[in-house]
C-alpha cells in the first residue's frame, strides 16, 4: 500500500512586526520548493547596559539622600540620634554658599596638590621595590620586615614623629600620606610579579630573552592587573592618611575644613567636608582606573578571543 505523501501549506503573505525597521515582510510567492518562511528575529531596541547600571546607582543615592531627609526632619533619637544632624536641603544651601568662598576652593586645592606630591612618590617607589621584591628572594627578605613592621602603624601615630623630623607641617602631611599610599601598592606589586608564570618565563628565556626583556615582555605584563589594584586602593588609602595630618597638624586643606567646622560647631560644613572628601577620593580613584585601562587593554581582546 501506497502512502499518498502530504503537501505543505503555504506560509502568510508576510510576517507582522512592531515596525518596518525591526522585521521586513517575507513573501512565499516564488517561493516553489514548499518549505515554511522563518520569521525573523525581532530586534527589541533598550539602553545600554552601562546606563542601566548608572541608574541603578543613581537610584541607591537618591534613596540614601531621602532616607537622610526623613530622619534628620523627624529627629528619630533611636540608638543613633539624628536631631543635631542637619537635613539635606541646609547642607545644599550652606554648600552653595561655600562655592562663593575663595577660602573652600584653598582648601581643596591644598590637599589635592599634597595628595599629587605623595602619591606620585608612592607610585615610583612602591612599583620599584615591589618588582625588586618581587624578582629577588634576597631583596624581599630584606625589605618586607621593614614594611610588615610599619604597615599596621595608623597614620595618626605618625603625626608626632613627622613633626619632629620634617622641616615644615606640609612636609610632615606629605610624608603621612606617602606612607599610606605605599603599602597597597608594594604588597600588590609584590603579588603580581610573583604570581608571573613561570613557564612563561622560562620560555623567553629558552627563546634567548635578557633579564630585562622578560621583566617588561613578559612579568610587568602579566603583573599590570594586581599593580593597578594597588594603585586604587593606594589612591583611598592616601585620601584617609591625608585627612588624618591636616586634621591635626594642618592650616589649611579639606581635612582642616572639616576639624574647624567641628570646633565651631558648624554642622552642616562638617557634613561638606565629609561629602567633598568623598568626592574627590572617588574622582582620583576613577582617574587612576581610566588612565590604566590602556595597560589592561590586552585583557579584554584575550576575553573577546
Amino acid at each position: 500500500m501506497s502512502v499518498k505523501p502530504t503537501s505543505f501549506q503555504p506560509a502568510p503573505e508576510a510576517v507582522l512586526s512592531h515596525s518596518e525597521d525591526d522585521v521586513s515582510p517575507v513573501s512565499n510567492s516564488d517561493d516553489k520548493s514548499g518549505a515554511v518562511a522563518v520569521p525573523a528575529r525581532v530586534s527589541v531596541s533598550r539602553f545600554p547596559t552601562n546606563w542601566d547600571r548608572y541608574l541603578v546607582r543613581l537610584a541607591a543615592l537618591v534613596v540614601a539622600v531621602l532616607a537622610w531627609h526623613l530622619v534628620s526632619v523627624n529627629e528619630v533619637n533611636f540608638f543613633l540620634r539624628f536631631e543635631n544632624i542637619p537635613n539635606p536641603l541646609v547642607v545644599g544651601g550652606e554648600f552653595i554658599n561655600q562655592l562663593s568662598s575663595q577660602s573652600f576652593y584653598l582648601h581643596i586645592l591644598h590637599s589635592m596638590q599634597r595628595i599629587a606630591i605623595a602619591y606620585g612618590l608612592a607610585v615610583v617607589i612602591g612599583i620599584s621595590l615591589g618588582i625588586l621584591m618581587g624578582r629577588s628572594r634576597f631583596a624581599e627578605d630584606v625589605i618586607l620586615p621593614y614594611i610588615e613592621i610599619l604597615r599596621p602603624i595608623p597614620a595618626v601615630a605618625w603625626i608626632p614623629l613627622a613633626i619632629l623630623m620634617m622641616p615644615s607641617e606640609t612636609a610632615s602631611i606629605v610624608f603621612i600620606t606617602f606612607l599610606g599610599a605605599l603599602f597597597p601598592i608594594v604588597l600588590n606589586t609584590v603579588h603580581g610579579v610573583e604570581q608571573t608564570s613561570k613557564v612563561l618565563v622560562r620560555a623567553a628565556r629558552s627563546l634567548g630573552a635578557s633579564n630585562m626583556a622578560i621583566l617588561r615582555h613578559v612579568v610587568l605584563p602579566g603583573a599590570l592587573p594586581s599593580i593597578v589594584a594597588g594603585l586604587a586602593i593606594g589612591m583611598g588609602v592616601a585620601w584617609f592618611s591625608l585627612l588624618a595630618g591636616e586634621i591635626i597638624s594642618g592650616q589649611y586643606g579639606i581635612g582642616y575644613f572639616t576639624w574647624s567646622a567641628y570646633t565651631l560647631v558648624e554642622y552642616p560644613k562638617i557634613i561638606i567636608g565629609m561629602l567633598v572628601i568623598g568626592a574627590l577620593g572617588s574622582l582620583c580613584t576613577l582617574l587612576v582606573r581610566k588612565g590604566c585601562s590602556p595597560l589592561l587593554r590586552w585583557q579584554k581582546e584575550g576575553a573577546r578571543a
